[in-house]
């Protein structure tokens, strides 16, 4: 038996192409065979202080309509440029995602905050609307709203962070497949063999041959 093969994904809960890229990821671990362990990592794409954008300026309608439209019609994905001006910082909520990671549930609440944000147009700036999207994801309330005003998690994000710096990412999704490495949207096709070579090096890594077990057995 070989480990699981890892994928990091870094996104930004206000990148449309990080929610998009959900879909061909579902696609490529269902039917791929091989057991496969997912983490989100977080990305920054404008921290603080820089300007976040407006939807009512040029740049964010004139991309959705040659970009981020007909991909989502073409993935079959219900996604909206929200009405949110100007989009939130979203270090809060990466602080939110860690405390959520923690208690088992970092996958479905970056979900969450996907839909939330390009769904329903919900700023997830706001501690009081990421405390509430927590709940529902099951997290407890009260103590994702604590961890968040005492800033419990804030050094785990910035290490976080750090760690994109490390590998060099520049823009989002940025995917790590054992060693191989996919900017932007994957392609199931292309995920799937990313998958596969990374197992067949970690099988490579490891030469079995006639040994005995802790429980005796020879």
């Amino acid at each position: 038996m070989t480990d699981p093969v890892k994928i990091k994904i870094w996104s930004d809960y206000v990148c449309p192409f990080c929610m998009l890229a959900e879909g061909p990821l579902e696609e490529a671990v269902a039917d791929v065979g091989v057991e496969v362990e997912i983490e989100w990592m977080p990305f920054e794409l404008r921290p603080h202080p820089q300007p976040t954008l407006r939807p009512e300026d040029e740049y964010l309608p004139a991309i959705w309509q040659r970009a981020v439209y007909p991909m989502a019609r073409r993935l079959g994905v219900d996604i909206t440029l929200p009405t949110v001006s100007p989009q939130p910082y979203t270090a809060l909520a990466f602080e939110g995602y860690q405390y959520a990671a923690e208690h088992g549930l970092g996958t479905a609440y970056t979900r969450r905050m996907f839909r939330a944000f390009f769904q329903e147009s919900q700023d997830l700036g706001e501690i009081d609307v990421l405390t509430a999207l927590a709940g529902e994801v099951g997290l407890d309330e009260a103590g994702f709203r604590g961890a968040l005003t005492d800033g419990t998690y804030r050094a785990k994000h910035q290490e976080a962070l750090r760690e994109a710096a490390a590998h060099r990412v520049q823009s989002v999704p940025t995917l790590l497949v054992g060693d191989t490495r996919i900017e932007g949207v994957p392609r199931p096709a292309q995920l799937r063999k990313a998958i596969l070579d990374a197992q067949a090096q970690q099988s490579e890594g490891t030469l079995y041959g006639a040994a005995c077990g802790i429980d005796g057995g020879c």
